[in-house]
């Protein structure tokens, strides 16, 4: 049996799972390489397979929007890719996302629960796409919508954005500490690079993070990575006024834990027709 080809307009018949598998192989090397665009001989090397397969994924993914061809002979993964990941987290149903941040906001006697993910555009940035609040609003809560939307996209500042960046590609990491700190964050930003490193490599040896005005003046935070299989999805973040939680205890690193372990088994099984 042959490998799959697509030509324009009509798609040969596809052939059995080993060219699934290779597949696969190709689009996870890219991520192993790290970095942005590949060869197809650096991507055979990664993936353990010959040049000649390589190229035809390539091909085949370039049509299909998988990957996206950069230059002469370079590829990167395309936005279908990305769009795949993020819809594989949004197809978790609503209502049991925000029953999720709920009984987080209940165990922990409330504050702001948060449901972050990697945005699909403007780079390496987090976008909030769900949020408990009970029965306050944010300009209550002392936050405003402009907060949300700029200081807290950035990935190297709060909980939630250092939780991400922790679980990133180091190329993306570098990227990120290239960026310069946000003029709005708070005080407890973390200005300086090496000691932000330190606390990426704290985040992945103790599965959460905890953040202490960072995003914010007066609000401290804890968060946990939602993960799909070894890939970062997104974290769940608890955040609170400093007054109200001026250290984070073992109660809410707990709750904040179990929340993004409930919504990374709803990303890794989606419930079907259901969306957010």
């Amino acid at each position: 049996m042959t490998d799959d080809v697509w030509t324009e307009g009509a798609a040969i018949r596809l052939g059995g799972t080993g060219h699934a598998e290779r597949v696969f192989r190709v689009q996870r090397a890219f991520a192993d390489l790290g970095g942005d665009i590949h060869g197809p001989g650096a991507l055979a090397r990664a993936s353990g397979l010959d040049d000649s397969a390589v190229y035809r994924i390539l091909q085949t993914g370039v049509h299909l929007g998988v990957f996206e061809r950069v230059g002469r002979g370079r590829y990167r993964l395309g936005t279908r890719t990305a769009s795949m990941g993020i819809h594989a987290l949004a197809n978790a149903p609503g209502t049991t996302t925000r029953a999720v941040l709920d009984r987080l906001r209940e165990t922990t006697d409330g504050g702001l629960a948060m449901l972050y993910v990697l945005a699909p555009f403007g780079g390496a940035q987090r976008q909030c796409i769900d949020m408990a609040v009970g029965d306050s609003d944010l300009g209550e809560l002392g936050m405003t919508p402009r907060e949300v939307l700029t200081v807290t996209r950035s990935l190297r500042t709060g909980a939630s954005g250092r939780t991400i960046l922790a679980h990133l590609p180091r190329a993306i990491q570098q990227r990120v500490l290239a960026e310069p700190v946000p003029t709005e964050a708070g005080p407890g930003a973390y200005q300086d690079n090496d000691a932000l490193l330190r606390s990426l490599e704290q985040i992945r040896e103790q599965g959460y993070a905890t953040g202490f005005e960072e995003c914010s003046p007066g609000w401290n935070s804890c968060a946990a990575p939602i993960m799909w299989g070894d890939l970062i999805m997104g974290s769940a973040l608890l955040l609170k006024p400093a007054t109200v939680m001026p250290h984070i205890t073992d109660t809410v690193i707990t709750a904040t834990r179990k929340a993004a372990a409930e919504l990374s088994a709803y990303a890794r099984h989606p419930t079907p027709n259901q969306h957010l």
